[in-house]
């Protein structure tokens, strides 16, 4: 079962959400939690990539690895965190509405607590998300339909 999911609308192709969105450097950009994020392997993101994003918890800065399991551009992508106290699972999805000129963005999200996680997860990490994904899709459809200069 999915314990949190969002879905938005963007005026944008599922290329250009596809890109952006699954461009680590974007995260801190887009998710409010987001601190900092850096691709641990070289090249473009491909299944296997780790991720190290450090993420603030309510008041702590936590760092965790996450791993793209799968990637299908521009149409779906899956990672999982592989290690830290709080280990997310996510899924999203791209839709192409009006003939691939506007996208369909879903994201489904679930966390794993090891530690002292399994006290966050309940408590602190899946409220703050709940309440926290919307605004960052909104943050991220405004990064996005943005004009540019």
């Amino acid at each position: 079962m999915t314990a949190i999911r969002e879905v938005i609308d963007l005026d944008c192709t599922p290329d250009e959400v596809y890109a952006y969105i699954t461009d680590p450097s974007h995260l801190p950009e887009w998710q409010l939690s987001a601190v900092s994020a850096e691709l641990l392997d070289a090249g473009p993101v491909h299944p296997g990539s780790r991720v190290r994003v450090t993420r603030r918890i309510g008041n702590r800065e936590i760092p965790m690895t996450v791993e793209y399991d799968e990637l299908d551009p521009p149409h779906s992508w899956d990672l999982h965190g592989v290690d830290g106290p709080v280990r997310p699972r996510s899924h999203g999805e791209i839709e192409p509405l009006d003939d691939g000129r506007r996208s369909r963005l879903t994201i489904d999200i679930d966390f794993e607590g090891h530690g002292v996680g399994k006290l966050l997860v309940p408590l602190v990490v899946r409220p703050q998300v709940r309440k926290e994904l919307p605004r960052d899709e909104q943050l991220l459809k405004d990064r996005l339909e943005r004009p540019t200069d």
